[in-house]
């Protein structure tokens, strides 16, 4: 009976360029000026070099990382205290102090204890001998992790069109909204994108994301009646976009709990129907997790993991929480990199992560 109902969708429909424009900005020692190119969606490298230019802009934009990181940064300036008159004779004092500081801020029990053990170690070999080179190296070793373990910080948008990013969470963690705001970065950096409205549980969600699409001139495809397959939307979403020539298909899913097993069924049905259209596809599945959850939000990025392979997080509303820590914690005991952060309530605050910019935001 449901593979004979047709499916109703709509394709509501913006001004798109017949191109791609790309400008990479100067950076200081090289160039001042902007160099522009054009850059055909059909050629293989378009999709690296998006990627490239999102994580080249992040990096000229660190102020945003760093005012979004104040609290974490406010709750962590105890170190400086501790350090500031350090010695030798104080180390297990204030190596406690500064496990306590970790734990507060989220960082988790396993890798602030990996932290201050090495610390201890080199305090005790001779190798740290002052407060800033064990500060120093505090920012070493947690910048080294983050960099280990989640090395696939960039987008991964293989090479052909359309890539496919799914954008997956539980209810009330930013995920349309995410979702918006991604649109909005790559739109802005040339890419033609198409929206697919896949949470069909919720009705509200459609018309959330339709003024998404609005405010940053997408177009986006959504089901015209009730109780159509999320599945069936996305896959008549990426055969349009596969049939106009669409660069990127951002397709939203329905929130669920992560204890929600019917609903998680349905994702694993939306990431086979995508497939099935472009081989490889989704080339992205991204996990959307509240900050303000702290290490709370393991168990939720464990589940959604084992049912459909997550491929990067989305971290929001990280600048209303003093639990930044937790992003270093998600990304040591999963090794699933973190590609965004949220750092503000503007369109353009959901900001590329940046490993080096993250550190000197929470350690400054």
């Amino acid at each position: 009976m449901g593979m004979a109902t047709p499916v109703h969708l709509s394709l509501l429909s913006k001004t798109s360029p017949s191109h791609l424009v790309l400008a990479f900005p100067g950076t200081g020692s090289i160039s001042h000026k902007t160099a522009r190119f054009k850059c055909l969606a059909s050629q293989s490298g378009f999709f690296t070099r998006l990627g490239r230019l999102i994580k080249e802009k992040a990096r000229s934009d660190v102020e945003k990382i760093f005012s979004g990181f104040s609290k974490t940064r406010d709750n962590l300036a105890v170190i400086d205290e501790l350090l500031l008159y350090w010695n030798l004779a104080d180390t297990d004092r204030v190596l406690d102090e500064l496990e306590e500081a970790l734990l507060a801020s989220d960082f988790g029990p396993r890798i602030t204890i990996k932290i201050v053990e090495s610390l201890r170690e080199d305090i005790l070999a001779g190798k740290l001998k002052s407060g800033s080179e064990i500060k120093d190296a505090l920012k070493r070793s947690v910048l080294e992790l983050l960099i280990k373990k989640g090395n696939k910080a960039d987008l991964q948008l293989g090479f052909r069109k359309p890539a496919v990013i799914m954008i997956v969470g539980v209810n009330g963690g930013g995920k349309t909204t995410s979702l918006g705001k991604l649109a909005y970065r790559l739109k802005n950096e040339g890419a033609k994108i198409l929206m697919a409205a896949g949470n069909t549980f919720r009705a509200a969600a459609s018309d959330q994301l339709e003024i998404w699409a609005e405010r940053t001139g997408c177009d986006i495809v959504v089901a015209e009646k009730e109780k159509i397959k999320a599945s069936s939307v996305l896959s008549q979403a990426v055969k349009r976009g596969k049939e106009q020539g669409f660069d990127v298909v951002l397709c939203d899913t329905s929130g669920r709990l992560h204890t929600n097993y019917s609903l998680m069924e349905e994702l694993i049905a939306c990431k086979k129907a995508v497939g099935k259209v472009v081989p490889g596809a989704p080339n992205e599945i991204l996990l959307v997790l509240d900050g303000n959850t702290g290490l709370n939000m393991l168990p939720q990025a464990r589940e959604f993991n084992e049912v459909v392979g997550i491929t990067g997080l989305i971290l929001t509303k990280l600048d209303g929480s003093a639990r930044g820590g937790c992003v270093v914690s998600v990304v040591d005991e999963l090794g699933i990199p973190v590609k965004f952060v949220g750092v503000g309530e503007g369109v353009e605050d959901l900001q590329p992560f940046d490993a080096e910019a993250f550190v000197n935001a929470i350690f400054s």
